[in-house]
């Protein structure tokens, strides 16, 4: 206990005040996984939208393809991305590889099944009667979808926040494809990997208590939203 105790102190010392390094660290992880969830939700929240009005024929069929990418482990994302953005891969010429581009990206990925279907399964009880009530006023199609959408503003922020902490806490595919470098790659899950293998416990604590803390105060954020 005396041992953690002394490492929490430690960690304590670090971040007040805080290094550059750390203030790096934490500012890149926050751009990057933010970055990532608003590119996700650009795409996620119109195709959440998208299922829940619109029938078609192959609906059960991607709503099922969707549920299973959320299921779909990070590192094989990485891998992917890895192979897409490497010197021979379709998008090499980039140089996208190691660089908070290709984090970015990867995020991304992993976040969009998450935002969509989260954003799909709120609105699926409020979207058919939104619909309906449009439709018997008259509203067109695009009125219509932007009643839907405000009536769901409240499960998209839910969404995009899931989406965000889902990705900030992220280190596999994170280090695959930005590669840890310090000072242009490194983030807080990536930096606690690494520190904590070579020992460095103090830091990995520190860093640890900012995710904490991020956690912490996009509850508190969605807790006041919710109440308002």
């Amino acid at each position: 206990m005396s041992y953690f105790l002394e490492g929490l102190k430690q960690a304590l010392a670090l971040l007040f005040p805080p290094s550059a390094d750390i203030l790096g660290i934490i500012g890149l992880s926050l751009v990057v996984s933010a970055s990532a969830t608003l590119l996700a939700g650009i795409f996620a929240i119109p195709t959440g939208v998208f299922l829940a009005v619109t029938e078609f024929r192959f609906k059960r069929l991607v709503i099922g393809l969707l549920n299973t990418a959320m299921a779909i482990p990070a590192v094989l994302i990485g891998l992917l991305v890895y192979i897409l953005v490497t010197r021979r891969g379709l998008l090499g010429f980039l140089g996208l590889l190691f660089t908070p581009w290709a984090m970015i990206m990867a995020q991304a990925f992993l976040a969009f099944p998450i935002i969509t279907a989260l954003s799909l399964a709120a609105l699926k009880g409020v979207a058919k009667e939104t619909k309906d009530l449009a439709f018997s006023l008259g509203a067109s199609p695009l009125q219509m979808s932007l009643a839907v959408i405000r009536q769901g503003k409240f499960a998209f922020l839910t969404a995009v926040i899931a989406g965000f902490s889902r990705v900030i806490g992220e280190t596999g595919m994170t280090l695959m494809v930005g590669g840890n470098i310090k000072g242009e790659t490194r983030v807080m899950t990536t930096a606690i990997s690494l520190e904590t293998m070579k020992g460095n416990f103090e830091l990995g604590i520190a860093l640890g208590l900012v995710l904490l803390l991020v956690a912490l105060l996009l509850n508190v954020f969605l807790q006041l939203m919710q109440g308002k």
